[in-house]
Formats: structure tokens, C-alpha cells, sequence
């Protein structure tokens, strides 16, 4: 149960307190309506005694009474109905009681915390207690217990009387007659000698003081001093009513006393009358009244009803019923107001008052019933003993009491009765353990004759005064409280008596920290013949759930739920409301959809009807953006019941302040802004950049490319250095972009808005009239109000021919800046349309991304500012648009295409600074002035409408090689940021240019994603934005064309038997070209149309084929070698490269140039790919590199030891290979042309001009770094060998058995340092090669040499060799070892040896 103002101990006090009635004269009456009180009002503020009083018990032990409080009454005499049920009278009244109590509005409320929940809601229940106290209070006197009838009588008459005494004798004799007569069952007398205590009541402002003294002189001389008193009252006048404050102690009980006098009065006329206007549904009671704490039916005259019953008792019922019709109608009865009682008083006469009242406790009540109870017990113990004197025949003929007696059976003076009087006597005046002997010899007594009735009231008060014992002798018999229980509901049908125990009982159980039991207890107690005190108890059931050791939060919910649902059958609805919002904190997002569906449906409609909109659209609203499980039928119910409540209560005449709509759900953070103009579609040939657009989608990793790509453009515009405060431009922002910044939009551009919409529901939705709302503020002004704008309207017939109305679907709008409102319909009908409009916004609050940097972000979720839709307008800009013609879709690899690209200026600002960069620098080329050739180009280029530039060729020249010498920085940027050459570097307003640009087919085969980011500023400066980019990705089909490779080795012919060397060694390139085009499209055919070389420190010095045709033709699968002689060039100034062409076809009359735009810049740019690509895997390597000193040592040395042998290998010879091919599509023969790149770099190693995919291996951290093995091959290079002998010796072995030829062996150092070299002739092959041939043969002379060779030396070494017989002989059997001469820790390495050096010995 919920938390209470009494402990357990003084709620069961005041419940049972001894009963006083007042009989008043009319002039006593008339002094005391003065203060707008009668005399019972007048004494009820007094009532608790501050003090304690004494008596003494039948044993004459003293009994002290503590806290004693009296209930003083008017005598209202009306027929008693057996209290089994509730009348309907006080049925209203409980109502209207339970009504005028409502939560305190701002009371902090307490926090429970039970696991994961944290409950909100107050601990303590006034309505409930207010409920109790009254409903204890309205119950009727019963004749089988005595604690609700009158002890004694106040006789109260005013000293201004003519004879007060003879007053006095007839306000006894109408009490005498009242008690006596048998005319009124009601009120009921505890005792037949019931105390009449004599007030004599003087008017200070009017009567005679010393006549008054008189009087009560007299009186105490009749009455005895203990029986009278006098009270002076009145003392302060009229006038001082302003000009003194007098605190009002009645106010808090003038409203519960009018709530039972009106049962009472009520119950007199036979409910002909009802004095509460039951008609008063709850639903009419505006809020202001339900604050004051009555409703508008209870405003009425606080003294009308008591009026009437304190003359109940001296006039007739007719005179009643007419004076309570004239108090209703009569509106000067209002007048009275809440802070005019008591103004006839002061300070002191409430000392009076109080006095009074203890006076006449202390020695009238107290001492009355002292004796009372010595009486009793005396009466019983005769009894008792009478019993015991009886013969044994009298035990016999006992009379038999009907079974289950429940209605007054017993006559007054039986002596079960006079016990239980005896009980109800000491309970009221505290004396609880005397009181529990005789209850529990009464429910004996009361039981032996199953007079089930008073056995039940026995059980009940027996518990209770075992619970209220001081030091608690023996435990709370709970047991006796469930008899009683059980027994007044299914026994004697008595609900009201059944209420009033479990009340007490709940409370005991409560305080004991039973509060399962008393949740059963209450829980039994529900039933349906009163809703209200089912919700009650219900609620309290639920706090009681709650307030255990362990609360139990889902069924403190579900109880709560039910007690709404009484409250609302019961016409509470505001107590309905707080229940079920109260269950709503524990069922809110906990996936129970459907409870939840149906409190917010309740709580949507109770508060509708109390008249709070807010609350009503709130509750409705989540059960539509809620994932409702409803079926679609409910769903509808549900929609039109929201948008009925929403249509009447969010109207707005102005139509400027919308209200929030709830559907349909918008997925804030899937908005985009756009932020430009929607590209433009091609136009015929035209191909516009792709920019960005809505349509794609976000890729984190092709942002970052955009950003490297923009990065490389801004430092190429700033010298090579990026501003610090450089931010990449961001066309489309979205939940993944960087939004923490506000974004800048250009002044007269379109804003593009996304919006997404999502359907939650079952049914379907149509939307019109859709905008955007929007608020702009100036750089010097105020923030303005929200302007509405429709430029972008649609319209409901273009919303439904869409089918806007989605089931549970998505909608995307995109529309531009105009943020306004939304229309939402609903169809009512399948067959008819019919709609229910509404009109309203939504706000778009986006949620930035939770913050996770410091610690206390870490700790609490904090959310950043998203601002993509708080951009700022900056000044106008330039914009370009960039249209392509006759791009191509598909290529060959390698093949060299010409398209045009068209620069358009849209905008009404100059640009400047056209730039672009790309991630693949070598798919195109704009070229440039630098590369344009100095001789005269041939007309043959025009005609056959070849991409490249070519010159007529002599017939001569196909002998010589043609050389040019060009530099590489006329081709290429080191930065890959390329500037594009429009005339004058300015694009003026309106202005286009048409540029050329040559593209060549990736050198690997399949489709690739070629990205162009294009830059331009615009020419005045200090705007907010410094530049734009437009991003163009276009997608490359390669199919295969050739394949080229080629490889470099050593001639074997001596140095000086070279024709045109002058000095270096010479190199033999082999060059094999294979057709390795699949296509079945059509039949191709490629021609090798020239071969070009590009070396800085070589060339290739002429084609060495022995074939005689200059035309190389490749079908399908065909390959073609290729063999040229290189030698070594002499050192240029600046090192130029050097372009010749050694090999041109015979097939085609003209020279391409391949040292001019589109050749030379597509073969820097892919040297300079692939050495950017060769240089980054070095870096990888070393760093991995140890940190240990000998570690280092041992890679310095092995950096020399490399160094030095990749001198010796080095090459450094490009390769260019041109070629044409021919195709036939659709009967058109259509040429194609192109060119492949091969880059060999050193000698022995063969280059391919396909680029092989490399493998990903795992890579595994090693303890210590391995150690470095030099590659043997290219140690055994540092020297070349070659043998110098007759090829045929004829020799007479039968004169001479030894044949003795002279050998040359020249050894050449390749390298350009000392080499140590060591000859051994000693060794005997074993390779196949030689055991082919004899080997009968052995070297005479020197067998081993020890040699020093300088760098590039060349040194002949004459030795001899000696043979057997005849034969052919291999001489390439001595052994070269080799290193260099500075390192001398290391070993020798064997050189490689020449091909067999067959010799022929013929015999004489």
C-alpha cells in the first residue's frame, strides 16, 4: 500500500472514537450561525485532546487515555437501513470525495529504481485516504457492535434566553423521547442512561455577563458541577474583521461533514431529494474546479445541510425537504465563504472552545464511562454466576438460535451483548487488553450459537486490539482477520462491513512489511458491484507490489492498468489517466507493443475527454510512429481516432504555427542536401561529366580517393603546399560525410533536399502539397520568422497517381529548398473516396555523431552538431559544366584514341586555373606546345585519320634509325596535376571551348574505373569558397591486343670485332611480338608499324633479322621476333633521352613521330607510373629494416655489393611498339592503332609490356632479421669470357701422338670497379653438352691464374691445349671466378661461361 499522513496505530484510533450528540435550541443556534458554523462545526476543530486523561479500571488499576479524539454530531433522525451495502447516496458521494482529491500539481514525485526501471509516481495516495476516512465515517450504526452509538448528549441553550432552564428540561425530554419512544431507530444510544451534559451559551456581544454567571450558578447547583459549563463566545465584533487575521481551522472539515449530512438527509427523504447533483459527470468539470478541490455540484452554502438536520430534530421532515429546496435555490445562501468562518472569534474564544471540550471529557465523558464499565462488569459477572447456580434441567432446554444468524437476534439485555458492550467501551477509551478478553469471550459465546454476524465483528475487533496492545503480548492474529473477512462477504453478504476490515487489516499487514499479503488481501476484495472501491483497492494492490523488499515492477504495472480501467468505469477519470501513465513507464520500449498500443490509446482518450489536447495528440502519436503488431483494421481505428483529435485541437486560424505530424516517419538521418545543379543529361554526341549526383551511392573509400585526388589540385595551386584550413569539397552530404561544419552554398544555385519517408503502418497514406520550410537570416540581422513558400508543390492527384500511399513502404522526396508542411490523407472507403485531412510539419532534427574523444564523452553518450542543413550563402562563383565527344566505351590495350572535350562556363563569374588530375595520369593526354614536332607534318595523317603525327619517309631511311633527343619534363608533371591549355587561361561567362584529348586502353585486360577531377577558381578573390571541382568516372572496357616481350643479353663477339662500336660493349635486344587478340567479333589483323627506343645512356642501333621482309603482319596466335644490336651512347649534357627508330614498316609510307604528343606524352607518363610504382617497393622493404649495429653493417656491405652488380646489369632501355590493326564491323573495315610500352632495366631479365598481377602473400614479423643472400646470378656477371681458336686443326698423329693448339681467352670486366678473377683450368665438364663430344683433351702449362682486372679492362690470356686423337672437342671448360676486389671477405663467384666452343681435330 501506498505511504499514509497516520501511522497504523492512529488510523485505527480515529477509526472507532467515542460518538457525542448535540440537541441545540434555536437561539443557541441563531449565536453560533453568527461565524457561519453550527454548534457541532462550531467543537469539531477541538475535537483531539492535547492532553492525557485518567480512569480507572474494574480492577482499579489506572488507565491512562492518550491522543483521545471525540466525534461530535448533530441529531439527525431518519430510518436505518442495515449497513450491508452502500445506498446510492453515499455511493455518490465516496465519489465525489474521491473526485475532489487529485495530485498536487509540481509535487515531486519519488523515484524508485528496481532493476532496470526507474519509476516516477507518488508514494503516498490522499484520494485513497480521504476515500477511507470517509467511507469509515458514513457508515451506519449496527446493532450487533456499539462502537457507533452515541455515548452521550450535548444540550446546548444561549444565555439571552427568557428562561434557559425550562430550555434545558425540554432539550432533555426530546433527547429522552428520541431514545426511548421506539419512533426512530436512528440515531442509536450506546447505553440506556446516556450522559446529557448541559452547555449554557453566552454571546459576548450581546447578552448580560452577570445574568449569564447566574444562570450558570443555577445550574451547577441542578446539574452538578460536573454536568454543565459555560461557553463565552462572540467576543469580537463585526467591524474588527478586517482588521485582524484569524487562522480557520474548519475549512478542512466543513467539506467532509456537508458530504455526510447530505447522505444522512439524503437517506431521510428517501432519496426523493438528492443533494448532490449526481448528473454532474465528471467530463463537464473544468480543471479550475477539480484545483479547488470541489466540483461544481458541491458549491453550495457550507451550514445548508447541517441547518436542516440540527432542526431536524425540532421540526418536522416536511419543514426539511422545503428548507433544503430553498437552500438550493436560494443564492443568498452561497454567500458564505470559505475564510468568514469563525469571525465572530478570536484567539482566545478557541482556548474557550478547547477547554470546553477537555472539561467535558475529563470530567463528564471519561468518568461516564468508567462507571459504565464497573456496571458492565459487574452485570456479567452475575450473570455468570447466575449461570452456574442454574440446575442442570435449564441446560437442557436451551432455545435453538437459527443457523447463520445475521440480523438482530439477541434482546438488549442479553448478557453476550453486555460483554460485548463491555469491549467496544474499553477499546474507545484504550484499554485494548481488557477490550481482547471480552472480544474473544464474546466470539466464543457468538459462535456456540453461529451467530455469525457478531461473531464476525468479535473476530474483527479482537484482532485488532491484540494488534493495538502495548508491548505487544501476544502476535497479531491475522487468522481472525480472514474469518471475519470471509464470513461478512460470503456469510452475512455485508460488503461494507467486508470493506471496512480489510482496510484495517491491509493497513496492520502493511506496516508489518507484509506487502504480498496484503496485495492478496486487497486483490480478494475487488469485485463488481462498486468500480470505484475496486480501483482503489487495486491501486493499492500495486503499491503494494512495488514497495516490497523485491519489487515486483510488472505486476505493480499490471494492477495499475486494471485500477485504471475501474477508475474509468467508475467515472474517474483522472485517476484513470494517472494509473495507466503510470504503467506506461514500465511497459515503454520494452517490446510489449501491444500493451503499450493500448495504454497510449487510453491515455489518448481519457485525456481528450478532460480537455488536455496535448497529452491526446502525444499518446496517439506514439502508437502510430511506434512498429505496431495491430492488425491493419486497428491500425485504421487507431489513425482516424488520432487525426480526429488532432483536427479539432491543433487548429490555427493564421496557419502559420503548424503543429507536428506524426506520419509519416522520417528517417532524419538519411536526409542528403545537394548542394548545385542536377547534371545534365547527354545531348546527342555530347557525354556530360558524371559529377555527383543523388542517384550514387556513398563509398568511404571513394571519398578519400576524391579528397587525395583534391589535395593533389590545391597544392599544385599553391605551390606545391596544402593551406592549413583546407576543408575537400562535399556536393551531397549525408550521414556519413563530415557535417560538423556548416557547408557553403553559392548564392542564385538550387539547394536539393532528400527527404525519407517511411509508412509504419498497415494502412496506406496519401500525402499532398509537400514542401520544405526554411529560415534564412542576413549577415546584420535578426533571425526572422518562418516564411512559407509552395514553388515546388504536389498536388494530391499527382501523389496518388504515384502511389505515395505505400504499405509499410519507403518514399523518397526530393525537392528543392522549400521546406514547408505536409498534407496527410487517409481513405475512409474502398468503394467511395472519401478523405480526412490534415495539415502539419515535421521537423527535421538530425542527430550528430556521439562524441568519443575525452574521457567524459567516453563515459556519457554525447552527441556532436550535425549542420548539413545550416549552410551559409556565400557570393556568386563560377560554374562549369564539361561535355565529351566521341569517348569511347571499349579499347584495346594499348590502343590510342582521340575524343574532344568541351569546357562550358554556365555561370555569370569568370573562371581561371583549369586543372586536372586523375588516379590514371596515363589513360590521357590534352598535350601540350612543347611537343609539337619541328618538322613539317605529312598530309597522310590528316587522311587516314590517324591520332598520332607523322612525317614522309625516305626510301633510305629504312636502313638508318631516325633520332631526336627530347626532355621528359616536355611531357609529364612530377605532381600528376595536369594543367589543361584553353587560350588565355581565362573562361569568360557564357564562354566554351573544345579541347583535343587522346586516351590509350589500360595495358590490362577487363574493365576499369578512371576517375577525373577537374579544377577551377574563379577570378576575383576573397570569396569564402577559393575553388570548385567537377568529378567526372568513366568505365574502360580493354579487351587483349599484343603481347610484347623482350629481353637484353651480352654479344659473345669481342668488343673490337663490333662494326660502328666506338668503345662500349654491345647488347642483343630480342623483341617478341604475339598476337593475343580473342575476339570473335571480327577478323583483326595488326601490323607492326614502327619500334622505337627511348634510353637516356642506349640506343638501338639497327634491326639484325635475317629476314628480308621489312612488313611484320600478326593474325590470330601469330608472334614475330625481333632481334636489334644496342650499344652504349656517349654522355649528353643534361642526359636528354634519346628517340630513334630503328625498324620501320615498309607496308606504310610515312614516320610517326614518337617524340610528340600522343606518343611521347602516353610513354613518359607510363615510365613515370611505373618508376613511381618500382620506387615504392624499396621503401616498404627497408622499412622493416633492424635496428642492431651489426645489422646495419651487414646491409651497407650488401648495399655496395649491390650497387656495384647493378651497374654491371644495368640497361635502362625503353621500348615503344607501334602498331595498327584492322577490323571489320558491320562490312567496315575500320583501322585502329596504338602502342605498347616495355621497360627492360636489366640485362638477362626479360620485360613484358602486360603488367602481371601480383599476389598478396602474409607477411610474418620475425624475431631477427634474415640474413642477406646475394642473388648468384648477377655476382656471376661481373665478367665476360669468350675463346679465340681455329675452328679446324689438322695435326699427323701418327708422326706427333701430342697435338698441341694454341688458345685466346679474353676476359672483360662489365662492371666499374677492380675485380679480382681466378682462372682454373683444371676443371672437366660434366654438364650434357660436354659429354656429347670427346673430352680426351687437358690444358697444358699454367693451370691456375690469379688476375686483377680495372673497371671495363679488357685482357686476352694465351694459353694451349693438348689433345690424344683426332675429334670434336669442347674448349669451354675453364672455370672464371670473380669478386670484387674490395671485398675481401667473401668468396669467389663462378662466371658464366659462353655457349660450346667446339674445335674439329682432324687426323694427317
Amino acid at each position: 500500500m501506498a505511504q499514509c499522513v497516520q501511522s497504523v496505530q492512529e488510523f485505527v484510533q480515529d477509526s472507532f472514537v467515542p460518538m457525542v450528540a448535540v440537541l441545540c435550541s434555536e437561539e443557541a443556534e441563531r449565536v453560533t450561525r453568527k461565524n457561519n458554523l453550527n454548534f457541532a462545526e462550531l467543537l469539531r476543530p477541538f475535537c483531539r485532546l492535547t492532553s492525557e486523561g485518567h480512569m480507572r479500571d474494574p480492577n482499579n488499576q489506572v488507565q491512562v487515555v492518550k491522543n483521545l479524539r471525540i466525534f461530535v454530531n448533530n441529531v439527525v433522525t431518519s430510518p436505518n437501513r442495515p449497513p450491508t451495502a452502500l445506498s446510492h447516496a453515499q455511493s455518490k458521494i465516496l465519489n465525489e470525495v474521491v473526485l475532489s482529491c487529485q495530485p498536487q500539481e509540481g509535487v515531486v514525485n519519488n523515484v524508485v529504481t528496481a532493476g532496470d526501471y526507474d519509476l516516477n509516481f507518488s508514494a503516498t495516495t490522499p484520494w485513497f485516504e480521504t476515500y477511507r476516512e470517509n467511507f469509515l465515517q458514513s457508515m451506519p450504526a449496527s446493532d450487533h457492535e456499539f462502537l457507533n452509538h452515541y455515548l452521550a448528549c450535548l444540550l446546548v441553550v444561549s444565555s439571552t434566553e427568557a428562561v434557559p432552564v425550562e430550555q434545558f428540561l425540554k432539550l432533555s425530554q426530546e433527547q429522552h423521547r428520541i431514545q426511548h419512544s421506539g419512533e426512530y431507530t436512528n440515531p442509536k444510544w450506546f447505553i440506556p442512561n446516556t450522559l446529557k451534559y448541559y452547555v449554557l451559551l453566552h454571546d459576548m456581544s450581546e447578552g448580560d455577563e452577570q445574568r449569564a454567571d447566574a444562570v450558570y450558578e443555577d445550574m451547577k447547583q441542578r446539574y452538578g458541577s460536573q454536568g454543565c459549563y459555560l461557553l463565552k463566545m462572540n467576543t469580537r465584533s463585526f467591524s474588527a474583521e478586517g482588521d485582524e487575521q484569524i487562522p480557520d481551522p474548519w475549512s478542512q472539515y466543513l467539506q467532509r461533514n456537508i458530504l455526510h449530512t447530505q447522505v444522512r438527509t439524503a437517506d431521510t427523504l428517501g432519496d426523493v431529494t438528492h443533494t448532490v447533483n449526481s448528473s454532474a459527470v465528471e467530463n463537464n468539470i473544468s480543471a479550475a474546479e477539480v484545483d479547488n478541490g470541489v466540483s461544481g455540484s458541491l458549491e453550495s452554502h457550507p451550514l445548508q445541510l447541517d441547518i436542516t438536520s440540527s432542526s431536524g430534530s425540532l421540526h418536522t421532515l416536511g419543514a426539511v425537504k422545503t428548507e433544503l429546496k430553498k437552500g438550493a435555490r436560494d443564492p443568498e445562501s452561497l454567500a458564505g465563504g470559505a475564510g468568514s468562518h469563525g469571525a465572530c472569534l478570536t484567539l482566545n474564544d478557541h482556548d474557550h472552545i478547547r477547554q470546553f471540550i477537555q472539561e467535558f471529557t475529563f470530567r463528564g465523558l471519561l468518568p461516564h464511562i468508567e462507571k459504565n464499565i464497573r456496571q458492565l462488569n459487574d452485570q456479567v459477572k452475575t450473570l455468570i454466576l447466575k449461570i452456574w447456580e442454574m440446575p442442570p434441567k435449564h441446560f437442557c432446554s436451551c432455545p435453538e438460535y437459527p443457523k447463520t444468524m445475521t440480523s438482530s437476534w439477541y434482546p438488549p439485555e442479553a448478557p453476550e451483548l453486555q460483554i460485548r458492550k463491555m469491549a467496544d467501551l474499553c477499546f474507545l477509551v484504550q484499554h485494548y487488553e481488557l477490550a481482547y478478553s471480552c472480544y474473544h469471550t464474546a466470539k466464543k459465546d457468538f459462535l456456540s450459537d453461529q451467530a455469525m454476524l457478531y461473531a464476525a465483528g468479535a473476530l474483527e475487533m479482537a484482532a485488532v486490539s491484540a494488534f493495538l496492545q502495548a508491548g505487544a503480548p501476544r502476535p497479531y492474529p491475522a487468522h481472525y482477520m480472514d474469518t471475519a473477512i470471509q464470513t461478512y462477504r460470503d456469510v452475512c453478504k455485508n460488503m461494507v462491513l467486508a470493506e471496512r476490515c480489510v482496510l484495517l487489516n491491509a493497513e496492520i499487514l502493511k506496516s508489518q512489511g507484509k506487502y504480498s499479503d496484503a496485495a492478496t488481501l486487497l486483490i480478494k476484495m475487488t469485485s463488481e458491484d462498486s468500480d470505484l472501491r475496486s480501483a482503489l483497492l487495486l491501486e493499492q494492490a500495486a503499491h503494494c507490489f512495488i514497495n516490497m523488499r523485491n519489487p515486483m515492477v510488472r505486476k505493480f504495472a499490471f494492477h495499475m492498468i486494471l485500477a485504471g480501467h475501474r477508475f474509468s468505469k467508475a467515472g474517474q477519470r483522472r485517476h484513470a489517466l494517472r494509473c495507466y501513465c503510470q504503467a506506461m513507464q514500465v511497459y515503454k520500449e520494452r517490446s510489449w507493443s501491444l500493451a503499450e498500443d493500448h495504454i497510449n490509446f487510453t491515455i489518448g482518450r481519457q485525456s481528450f475527454t478532460l480537455r488536455q489536447p496535448e497529452k491526446a495528440v502525444i499518446a496517439f502519436r506514439q502508437i502510430l510512429t511506434n512498429d505496431s503488431r495491430q492488425t491493419a483494421t486497428q491500425q485504421s481505428a487507431f489513425l482516424r481516432e488520432y487525426l480526429y483529435v488532432y483536427k479539432v485541437t491543433t487548429f490555427t486560424p493564421d496557419g502559420l504555427s503548424l503543429p507536428q505530424l506524426p506520419l509519416p516517419c522520417i528517417h532524419c538521418s538519411a536526409t542528403r542536401v545537394y548542394f548545385g545543379h542536377e547534371r545534365r543529361l547527354a545531348e546527342g554526341e555530347k557525354q556530360a561529366a558524371t559529377h555527383v549526383s543523388l542517384d550514387q551511392e556513398y563509398d568511404q573509400d571513394s571519398a578519400d580517393m576524391w579528397c587525395h585526388l583534391e589535395e593533389q589540385l590545391v597544392a599544385a595551386a599553391n605551390r606545391g603546399i596544402v593551406p592549413v584550413n583546407f576543408q575537400p569539397t562535399q556536393c551531397c552530404l549525408n550521414s556519413q560525410t563530415d557535417n560538423q561544419r556548416h557547408p557553403l552554398a553559392v548564392v542564385e544555385e538550387p539547394i536539393i533536399v532528400e527527404v525519407t519517408f517511411r509508412n509504419p503502418l498497415k494502412v496506406s497514406l496519401a500525402l499532398s502539397n509537400l514542401s520544405l520550410l526554411w529560415r534564412f537570416t542576413a549577415d546584420d540581422a535578426p533571425p526572422s520568422k518562418e516564411k512559407m513558400t509552395n514553388e515546388l508543390a504536389i498536388t494530391n492527384e499527382e501523389i496518388l497517381a504515384l502511389g505515395v500511399g505505400v504499405y509499410s513502404g519507403f518514399f523518397v522526396l526530393c525537392c528543392h529548398i522549400n521546406i514547408h508542411s505536409v498534407d496527410l490523407l487517409l481513405p475512409t472507403g474502398q468503394q467511395t473516396f472519401d478523405v480526412m485531412v490534415v495539415h502539419g510539419k515535421q521537423d527535421l532534427m538530425i542527430q550528430g555523431p556521439r562524441l568519443n574523444q575525452t574521457k567524459e564523452d567516453k563515459m556519457t553518450v554525447r552527441h556532436g552538431h550535425d549542420q548539413r542543413l545550416n549552410f551559409i550563402v556565400t557570393s556568386p562563383m563560377p560554374l562549369m559544366e564539361i561535355f565529351f565527344l566521341q569517348f569511347p566505351t571499349a579499347l584495346l590495350c594499348g590502343e590510342i584514341r582521340k575524343a574532344y572535350v568541351e569546357f562550358c562556363n554556365v555561370s555569370s563569374v569568370a573562371l581561371c586555373g583549369l586543372r586536372v588530375v586523375s588516379t590514371h595520369p596515363d589513360f590521357f593526354s590534352f598535350g601540350s606546345q612543347a611537343t609539337t614536332p619541328l618538322t613539317p607534318v605529312s598530309p597522310t595523317s590528316a587522311e587516314n585519320n590517324s591520332a598520332y603525327k607523322t612525317l614522309a619517309t625516305p626510301p633510305q631511311s629504312g636502313s638508318a634509325a631516325f633520332e631526336m633527343l627530347v626532355s621528359a619534363e616536355d611531357f609529364s608533371q612530377p605532381s600528376g596535376v595536369i594543367d589543361i591549355p584553353i587560350d588565355g587561361s581565362t573562361l569568360q561567362p557564357g564562354e566554351s571551348t573544345q579541347l583535343p584529348l587522346w586516351l590509350r586502353g589500360p595495358d590490362q585486360e577487363g574493365v576499369h574505373e578512371i576517375n577525373f577531377l577537374f579544377y577551377y577558381e574563379s577570378t576575383g578573390k576573397g570569396n569564402k569558397i577559393s575553388h570548385r571541382v567537377l568529378r567526372h568516372t568513366v568505365f574502360i572496357c580493354a579487351s587483349r591486343s599484343l603481347s610484347v616481350q623482350a629481353s637484353a643479353c651480352r654479344s659473345c663477339v669481342p668488343p673490337h670485332h663490333s662494326l660502328g662500336d666506338k668503345g662500349g660493349g654491345g647488347t642483343l635486344i630480342f623483341i617478341d611480338v604475339e598476337n593475343i587478340n580473342m575476339s570473335e567479333a571480327g577478323m583483326r589483323e595488326f601490323h607492326i608499324v614502327q619500334v622505337s627506343s627511348s634510353s637516356q645512356h642506349w640506343r638501338l642501333h639497327k634491326c639484325i633479322n635475317p629476314a628480308k621482309d621489312k612488313d611484320c603482319k600478326l593474325t590470330s596466335r601469330e608472334r614475330a621476333k625481333l632481334c636489334f644490336r644496342a650499344t652504349r651512347c656517349k654522355p649528353q649534357k643534361g642526359t636528354p633521352y634519346r628517340i630513334n627508330k630503328p625498324y620501320l614498316s615498309a607496308l606504310f609510307q610515312y614516320m610517326i613521330i614518337s617524340s610528340s604528343t600522343p606518343c611521347g606524352d602516353f610513354f613518359f607518363r607510363g615510365c613515370q607510373t611505373s618508376e613511381s610504382q618500382r620506387l615504392d617497393a624499396p621503401s616498404s622493404r627497408t622499412s622493416c629494416s633492424s635496428k642492431s649495429q651489426s645489422c646495419v653493417s651487414t646491409e651497407d656491405r650488401s648495399s655496395d655489393i649491390t650497387n656495384i652488380v647493378r651497374k654491371c646489369n644495368e640497361l635502362d632501355l625503353n621500348i615503344i611498339v607501334i602498331w595498327k590493326a584492322y577490323v571489320v564491323e558491320d562490312n567496315k573495315q575500320l583501322i585502329l592503332e596504338g602502342q605498347l610500352h616495355v621497360a627492360l632495366q636489366t640485362i638477362g631479365k626479360e620485360a613484358s609490356s602486360l603488367t602481371p598481377r601480383e599476389m598478396v602473400l602474409l607477411k610474418f614479423k620475425s624475431q631477427l632479421p634474415p640474413p642477406v643472400i646475394l642473388p648468384s646470378a648477377e655476382l656471376s656477371q661481373l665478367v665476360k669470357t669468350s675463346l679465340h681458336y681455329p675452328e679446324t686443326y689438322t695435326h699427323p698423329f701418327v708422326q706427333d701422338s701430342l697435338c698441341v693448339v694454341p688458345v685466346t681467352l679474353t676476359l672483360s670486366n662489365c662492371s666499374l670497379a677492380q675485380v679480382d678473377v681466378i682462372i682454373d683450368l683444371r676443371h672437366k665438364g660434366t654438364s650434357p653438352e660436354t659429354l656429347e663430344v670427346h673430352s680426351s683433351f687437358t690444358w697444358v702449362g699454367q693451370t691456375q691464374y690469379k688476375l686483377q682486372l680495372k673497371p671495363q679492362e679488357v685482357l686476352c690470356l694465351t694459353l694451349q691445349a693438348c689433345f690424344l686423337q683426332a675429334g670434336v672437342y669442347n674448349l669451354n671448360t675453364p672455370r672464371v671466378f670473380a669478386k670484387p676486389a674490395e671485398q675481401g671477405a667473401m668468396c669467389e663467384t663462378s662466371q658464366q661461361t659462353a655457349s660450346p666452343s667446339l674445335i674439329f681435330i682432324n687426323n694427317a
